[in-house]
């Protein structure tokens, strides 16, 4: 596994599309940053440049997030299918393949946002008026998002490991991560006993993450921890029980 993940990072690093995409995260931060610095410069009443407003971009873009780890995640499920054969006629087994490109491109995902997750308390702190508790409560919010992310990202590769279409792939997760809830409340509302249901859909507990940042009340949220590991369980059980048996044409 060793010899086929360093050959995997090896493609990784030399893939123009992942450094494209870390460098157009961490100019979005910069822009956005010098855009509301300046904003206030031009009228000193302008009221957003704080860093809770700052910071709430980011807790308020989970669909952009999970757009980011698809990008990441197609640097090594692409269409790469003849390299997929090589692989597995040279014996290296499916559930090695399968964990060594999902951990590869989690890992780079993940440095990616850390590295972003800095710049932006470095450029906040530095340039925006700041209350006490804004970056205690933006790590906080980011520890209520980061299953609901990591679940997404896992069914990202697992579709894509099992060949699934990009539109279908954005179907489903606009059906999960957006529009859950409402399909929830709206499918369970004869049942009484199943009425709060909804409120463990990813989209609803995200919008609840982002208002009670804003409302200075985030504190850790046990659901979206119980509703991440389970949608990540059963994404990840199903993928790789399925590519174990997907022919590699």
């Amino acid at each position: 596994m060793i010899n086929y993940l360093k050959s995997e990072q090896y493609r990784l690093v030399r893939k123009n599309t992942l450094h494209i995409t870390s460098l157009v995260c961490l100019l979005l931060i910069g822009a956005a940053a010098t855009v509301l610095y300046y904003s206030q410069k031009a009228d000193p009443n302008f009221p957003y440049v704080t860093t809770r407003f700052f910071y709430s971009n980011v807790i308020g873009s989970g669909g952009l997030i999970i757009i980011v780890s698809f990008l990441y995640n197609f640097s090594l499920t692409g269409k790469d299918t003849a390299l997929l054969k090589n692989a597995v006629s040279f014996g290296i087994s499916r559930n090695t393949i399968f964990w060594s490109k999902l951990l590869l491109t989690l890992s780079y995902f993940l440095l990616i946002c850390v590295f972003g997750i800095g710049l932006m308390i470095g450029l906040g702190e530095t340039l925006m008026t700041s209350d006490s508790q804004s970056v205690k409560d933006f790590l906080t919010a980011l520890v209520n998002m980061l299953p609901i992310v990591f679940s997404a990202f896992f069914l990202i590769h697992s579709l894509k490991m099992l060949k699934v279409g990009e539109v279908y792939i954005f179907i489903l997760m606009l059906l999960i991560f957006v529009f859950s809830g409402d399909l929830l409340r709206i499918l369970f509302r004869p049942f009484t006993s199943l009425h709060e249901v909804y409120k463990y859909a990813p989209d609803t507990l995200l919008h609840e993450n982002l208002l009670n940042f804003m409302n200075h009340t985030v504190q850790f949220g046990y659901q979206h921890w119980i509703t991440g590991v389970l949608l990540s369980l059963i994404t990840l059980l199903i993928g790789v029980t399925k590519f174990a048996k997907q022919p590699i044409d």
